[in-house]
């Protein structure tokens, strides 16, 4: 066979034989016609003579390489004769309507439909608000030279174009595209992966636990430091961490391997004393307390003041010489130190069992910062418990941290601790304690003298320091008050049951007793979820219920509506922190027990018509409705809770 000339003719056979020609209604399809174009000459007369050879608008892929004429045929006549293979592109011409015949290429797909993106752009209903723009195709990944791509696909194939001038399209066409058909489908977002089980404690100790005892690093430094400096003792510290994470998780038995694996870490033979065996050690103690393992607290609570004294944490120069020139770790240290110091505090009132120990013990560690600037790594120069002490008299109008003040109120506690026994209700012992919780509070600076901070948020630190001084007021006035006790003699959860006699009317100390369960009460009402606080909050919420309770178990109450809403307050409140700890859950039972003792009490002399004298027929139905209200919220909260 002769090679084809590019100036020779077509063959008189593919012409006269029939073979299609292209037709000009659709570019670079095929018909079947053989008919001639008549012509006149110029005496008139009409001749018939071969038509022009029509216009092709998509040559292949061979010829246009070659910049040959294409005739349009499917193979075309040069790809037929070189014996190559023809392949067509896609036209970038307007779609001019169905094409008449089939196409004869076995690989070549029809469009289905007029483009989306030719005409009026406006008026298509798979726009989503954008204006319109052109188009270009995007590149298949995998180019197949035997698949031949339609002139007019439904999604537009031309060159790729960046994504930020792309508008979005829904895609009808999506269910039933072939897999190499390109969609403009939005790409699904990897999800992300799903923590594990240690992963969630880990943030459930940080988000639910750590205001309460901010004194390890911050939780952003502590992965650093976890990260460019691991020890067996940070392990620990973790460990410790994941146990209080999962007080708050639900996770089932591993909450108790992951304490045995805290201890065990904190017990090795090979386990060096340094400040973070300190705070893991404080960790598991504060988690044990809350617990009910109160005994098995006690015992590493006297390890970890061993362990703290014999490395000096005590001691001023230690935040410098351990804090490798790290701000943060300094200050992590120095609130190791006295939050060491506020727990064994309130372990001690709280239990009435140990002494306060470290109280005896002299300290000259410097004070802590305020949490904000703990948490950002903003610490500023340190002040000390001397400035604090001297600043009335020093002239110094300046304003402390919050740990600085609960550090205070921790220290009067171990004052009224230390002092003799008082027998007497006008024992002078008692004017010189009351002395010290009347100057700390009316020394407070207006920012301190509630639980919010100055962004309106939970002051954690000062919501401890308020009730630990409303405690020390309860254990020190209420054994001179008048209040009967014997009633809730069974509320003995967090601490024994101390007798008080019964008086005729209500003295001083009286007063400032039920004041301060008032107060105590009141501080459940804050608008932040009530297991946010440390559980030591259990046991001051008993404190003040019993004080409630032995007020309500008299006859003759003039604000007894009040005093009912303080007991729901302290019910309601133990009920929900009794999902976290189990030391509330205790206390709550014992507290509801006795209600609805004293309740049947009242209840059983109200038969008796001298228990109405004084009372007007409005008092007497408004004490029963509320004596029935009381009761019913009581049964509602036991279902609940025998339903969980």
């Amino acid at each position: 066979m002769e090679p084809f000339s590019p100036e020779a003719p077509l063959s008189s056979a593919a012409s006269s034989s029939g073979s299609p020609t292209v037709s000009s209604d659709s570019p670079g399809t095929a018909t079947s016609s053989s008919t001639v174009a008549p012509s006149a000459t110029t005496d008139g007369r009409v001749s018939q003579q071969p038509a022009a050879p029509p216009s092709v608008p998509a040559a292949c892929l061979a010829c246009r390489g070659k910049h040959l004429k294409c005739d349009g045929l499917t193979p075309c006549s040069r790809c037929t004769i070189s014996n190559s293979e023809c392949v067509y592109v896609a036209s970038r011409r307007g779609y001019k309507g169905p094409r008449r015949n089939t196409a004869h290429n076995p690989h070549k797909r029809h469009a289905s439909s007029s483009p989306p993106y030719a005409g009026a752009v406006e008026s298509c209903p798979m726009l989503l608000g954008h204006t319109p723009v052109s188009i270009p195709t995007p590149t298949v990944s995998t180019f197949n030279p035997s698949i031949v791509l339609p002139e007019q696909s439904p999604v537009g194939y031309t060159a790729p174009s960046a994504m930020s001038t792309m508008p979005v399209y829904r895609n009808p066409f999506a269910p039933t595209m072939e897999g190499n058909a390109l969609a403009l489908t939005t790409i699904p977002q990897t999800q992300p992966p799903v923590a594990s089980l240690a992963e969630r404690c880990f943030d459930a100790f940080y988000h639910c636990f750590y205001a309460a005892h901010p004194f390890v690093l911050p939780k952003e430094f502590f992965i650093r430091l976890l990260k460019e400096s691991p020890s067996p003792n940070l392990e620990a510290v973790m460990a410790a961490m994941r146990y209080l994470g999962a007080l708050y998780v639900d996770c089932g038995p591993t909450k108790a391997t992951y304490l045995d694996e805290a201890i065990r870490l904190c017990y090795l033979p090979t386990t060096a004393k340094d400040g973070f065996l300190i705070q893991a050690l404080l960790l598991i103690i504060v988690g044990l307390d809350g617990s009910c393992q109160q005994e098995r607290a006690r015992e590493l609570l006297a390890d970890c003041e061993r362990y703290a004294i014999e490395i000096d944490l005590n001691k001023r120069e230690f935040a410098t010489l351990h804090g490798h020139g790290n701000p943060v770790l300094e200050e992590s240290w120095r609130r190791t130190w006295w939050d060491l110091y506020v727990c064994d505090g309130m372990i001690a009132g709280v239990h009435r069992v140990t002494n306060f120990l470290l109280f005896d013990i002299s300290a000259d560690v410097a004070l802590p910062c305020e949490e904000h600037q703990y948490l950002t790594g903003r610490i500023p120069p340190p002040s000390y418990m001397e400035d604090f002490d001297d600043q009335i008299f020093s002239g110094e109008d300046r304003e402390f941290s919050s740990f600085a003040y609960r550090i205070a109120a921790a220290r009067n506690l171990g004052r009224f601790m230390r002092t003799p026994q008082m027998i007497f209700p006008d024992d002078e012992n008692i004017s010189r304690v009351e002395a010290l919780l009347t100057n700390w509070r009316i020394h407070l600076p207006d920012s301190k003298r509630d639980d919010l901070n100055k962004a309106c948020q939970l002051d954690e630190m000062m919501f401890q320091a308020h009730f630990i001084t409303h405690a020390c007021t309860i254990m020190l006035h209420q054994p001179f008050s008048q209040l009967d006790t014997s009633p809730v003699q069974a509320v003995n959860s967090c601490a024994p049951h101390r007798p008080v006699a019964s008086g005729d009317n209500f003295n001083a100390h009286t007063r400032h007793t039920i004041t301060a369960a008032c107060e105590i009460s009141k501080m459940v009402t804050q608008a932040v979820p009530i297991t946010s606080h440390t559980h030591f909050f259990t046991c001051v919420l008993t404190m003040s219920s019993i004080v409630h309770l032995s007020k309500w178990a008299l006859y003759f109450i003039e604000d007894e509506e009040d005093l009912r809403q303080q007991i729901r307050l302290n019910i309601g409140a133990l009920n929900k922190l009794s999902k976290v700890w189990k030391a509330a859950n205790t206390a709550w039972g014992q507290v509801k027990g006795v209600a609805q003792d004293i309740y049947r009490e009242k209840k059983a002399h109200q038969i008796s018509p001298a228990f109405w004298v004084g009372f007007t027929q409005e008092q007497m139905i408004s004490s029963i409705n509320a004596d029935e209200g009381i009761m019913s919220e009581f049964n509602i909260l036991q279902q609940v809770t025998q339903a969980q």
